[in-house]
């Protein structure tokens, strides 16, 4: 009974917001993706730890209250140990968890965490990441102070992890051109499955699911 149970279990995957939004708002966007796609799996939506510290770009669009994963500005980057500890603490309470999606400052989160886990400085206490789903996602920028503590020595090898990528080409904040040279070199292409999609206008995440 139990392993027929097993069998019958949705892919369960937690989804990771963007800066200075929420789960719910994540959730309500995705919402209008096709039934077909989002029958088949079970999504946790999960609010960041840190309230939003300044104004939030979807104000009069979503309503409050917004959330941020993680600080940053030219020099260093503020609460991402924190940020990773927390994300873990969850997966640990309400998984476990087959892959992560993640958009936008969520989508960054979702990049890295499986290569932090493969290199065992986080993340050791939940089961392998199976995949991810990177939607409007980009590098963390390179900052004065070097890279958090955790991301030392990102990417230094290949991670086998399947992975979709969703890129919009018009976002004011993204460069196309530059995330996929991103993306190619943190997600080498041997023995990691990737997919990059590109959409010809500013990306709606209500239709990701359509532009598959």
């Amino acid at each position: 009974m139990l392993g027929s149970q097993m069998r019958r279990r949705k892919p369960r995957i937690l989804c990771l917001h963007g800066f200075r939004t929420s789960g719910e708002i994540l959730k309500k966007m995705m919402g209008k993706w096709p039934d077909a796609v989002l029958e088949k799996f079970d999504f946790d939506f999960p609010d960041a730890p840190s309230p939003a510290k300044g104004k939030s770009d979807i104000e009069g669009l979503y309503d409050p209250p917004y959330y941020e994963w993680y600080q940053v500005n030219k020099v260093e980057c503020f609460n991402f140990e924190e940020c990773i500890a927390y994300i873990e603490d969850h997966m640990i309470k309400h998984g476990p968890f087959d892959g992560l999606l993640g958009f936008s400052q969520g989508g960054m989160l979702a990049s890295v965490l499986p290569w932090m886990q493969r290199e065992g400085v986080a993340f050791t206490k939940v089961p392998k990441i199976k995949f991810v789903v990177v939607i409007s996602g980009f590098a963390l920028r390179e900052l004065k102070s070097g890279p958090p503590k955790l991301l030392v020595n990102a990417f230094s090898a290949p991670v086998e992890c399947p992975s979709l990528h969703m890129i919009g080409s018009e976002l004011e904040h993204l460069q196309c051109q530059r995330c996929k040279q991103r993306f190619t070199f943190y997600f080498p292409t041997k023995n990691f499955s990737t997919l990059i999609i590109n959409t010809n206008s500013a990306l709606n995440l209500s239709d990701c699911a359509k532009t598959i």
